[in-house]
């Protein structure tokens, strides 16, 4: 059985979704709105973005990375059930590290460092742009006010997630050689994201009772796109076109101390 768009007062008399139907709704989400589709996704891929134009996007892209621990650490402190919270701490150490290795956020911070910044430069995070900030308080402020099932749905957009950093990889590679040495950040992601996805997969189809909860996770995962693809929309129109940097952020090709 297929699902579209189902508006929540016309869901009482729906039967579930089977998993498999629910994850192809889910699918379906990612081909129509994933970022992969964005004009500034598809420039990187072309190899037609500029060193300057790599380096905007690393240091917004931190930003971002920076936060997403925080986010998992909101999840955890929601959950009431020990055996969620045990398998989602993995997700904060995936990104912070431990004693033993480095976590996703150093990795991020290799990459930008491999398009010229330094790394003081990227942490500070006060060259970024205002919607990238914006945007990115708005995914902390859906996890700590959504429902909570609607919160671990929202990072299922790792579902789509590894076929995208795949592809990215091997631009990269071809188009960015230089960038070869910041590369591990997606390494790891190529197993993290789908272990991280299968779980949080199975955890919304077992814990969504109704029709209406699954049109949910839905539209959670919608909403998840919109903010992935929001930043890039940022991006493109301060660096690209018409490439207009408000004050105060990033500007290519200017050193700062």
């Amino acid at each position: 059985m297929a699902t579209g768009t189902v508006a929540p007062g016309n869901t009482a008399n729906l039967p579930k979704l089977t998993f498999e139907e629910l994850r192809a709704a889910l699918r379906r989400v990612g081909e129509e709105r994933y970022h992969h589709k964005h004009p500034f996704h598809l420039r990187m891929h072309e190899g037609k973005l500029s060193r300057g134009q790599l380096q905007a996007w690393a240091l917004n892209r931190y930003y971002y990375q920076s936060i997403i621990p925080i986010k998992d650490a909101i999840i955890l402190s929601r959950a009431t059930d020990p055996a969620f919270r045990r398998a989602w701490r993995k997700r904060i150490v995936d990104h912070d590290g431990d004693e033993g290795r480095n976590g996703g956020i150093l990795r991020w911070i290799k990459l930008a460092e491999a398009t010229g910044l330094d790394r003081d430069r990227v942490t500070r995070a006060d060259e970024i742009l205002p919607a990238t900030r914006f945007i990115g308080n708005e995914y902390l402020h859906l996890v700590r006010t959504r429902p909570f099932l609607d919160c671990v749905a929202s990072s299922l957009t790792e579902l789509f997630s590894k076929d995208l950093i795949t592809l990215r990889m091997e631009k990269l590679r071809q188009h960015y050689p230089w960038l070869a040495s910041g590369l591990d950040y997606f390494e790891a992601r190529l197993t993290e994201a789908p272990e991280d996805a299968a779980f949080a997969l199975e955890y919304v189809f077992d814990h969504a009772a109704t029709r209406a909860d699954q049109e949910r996770v839905i539209q959670a995962v919608r909403d998840k796109c919109d903010i992935l693809w929001a930043q890039l929309d940022a991006l493109y129109f301060a660096y690209v076109e018409p490439g207009w940097p408000p004050p105060g952020a990033f500007q290519i090709g200017a050193n700062r101390d």
